[in-house]
C-alpha cells in the first residue's frame, strides 16, 4: 500500500515542536492550535450528526487526540485512532480512556475488516491530500462503514472567504521560494461526484462560518455522506 507523500516532512516538522515547546503546547501546535475549542467544535459536529453511545469511530488523522479528548468527555462510544507520526499518536493514549485505541497507519486505507464502523470521521486529513489519495480514502471507508454508518470530513473550498485566504497564504509561501504544505481545495460538486461513484449519499454541507458550538465554526466546511 502505498505512504503518505509527506510523512517525512510532518515527522520533522513534529519533532520541531517537541524540541522547541512544553509538550502540551508541542502536541496543540502539531494539529494547527486551539487544541480544546477546536476538539469541542468537532465533537459537537459528530454528536450533531448522528454520533451516539455504543456506537464504534474510525478517527483517521487523528493527530494528538484533539477530537478524541473531547469526545471521550460527552460519550461512550469504541474509539480508533489513526495517524502516520507515532509521538502523535502516544500523547493522545495519555490523554484519552484505555479503551481508545491508537493506531499508526501510513497507508491510503483502513487495516480494518468490512463493515467494522458505525461512524469515520476525517478531519483536516483530505485538505492535505491528493484528490486521488481522498477518493481511495473515502472509497475504503465505504468498505469498513457499517451499512447506514456515516462520513464526515472536513474539506477546503475556495468559494468561502475565510478558506480562500488559507489558498493566498499558500501562494505566497510558493513565490517567496519555500515548499509550500500541501492544502488540497475539494469543491462540492467534485465530492458529489466521488460520492455517486463510491456509493456514498450526501446527506449535507457545513459551511465553514457556520456557528457549530457556543457560536463558534470550525473553520473548514464539512460533508457528511452516509453508506
Amino acid at each position: 500500500m502505498a505512504e503518505f507523500h509527506f510523512v517525512e516532512d510532518y515527522e520533522k516538522h513534529v519533532a520541531r515542536l517537541m524540541r522547541d515547546h512544553p509538550l502540551d503546547e508541542a502536541m496543540s501546535l502539531a494539529v494547527g492550535g486551539a487544541y480544546d475549542i477546536i476538539g469541542r467544535i468537532e465533537a459537537e459536529a459528530l454528536i450533531k450528526n448522528g454520533l451516539r453511545d455504543g456506537m464504534r469511530l474510525a478517527d483517521i488523522g487523528c493527530g494528538s487526540g484533539r477530537t478524541a479528548v473531547a469526545l471521550a468527555r460527552r460519550l461512550h462510544i469504541d474509539y480508533d485512532g489513526y495517524d502516520i507520526v507515532q509521538a502523535l499518536l502516544d500523547y493522545a493514549a495519555t490523554k484519552t480512556p484505555r479503551n481508545y485505541k491508537f493506531h499508526m497507519n501510513r497507508a491510503v486505507k483502513l487495516p480494518n475488516p468490512d463493515a467494522t464502523f458505525d461512524y469515520i470521521c476525517a478531519f483536516s486529513l483530505f485538505t492535505h491530500l491528493l484528490h486521488e489519495e481522498t477518493f481511495i480514502y473515502m472509497r475504503d471507508s465505504h468498505r469498513v462503514l457499517k451499512k447506514g454508518g456515516k462520513l464526515l470530513f472536513s474539506f477546503l473550498e475556495f468559494h468561502m472567504p475565510p478558506l480562500w485566504q488559507v489558498f493566498e497564504a499558500t501562494v505566497t509561501q510558493y513565490e517567496s521560494g519555500d515548499r509550500p504544505h500541501l492544502n488540497m481545495f475539494l469543491e462540492r460538486e467534485a465530492i458529489k461526484v466521488f460520492a455517486a461513484k463510491i456509493g456514498f449519499d450526501v446527506e449535507k454541507f457545513i459551511d465553514a462560518n457556520a456557528p457549530i458550538l457556543e457560536g463558534h465554526a470550525l473553520g473548514q466546511s464539512i460533508c457528511v455522506m452516509v453508506k
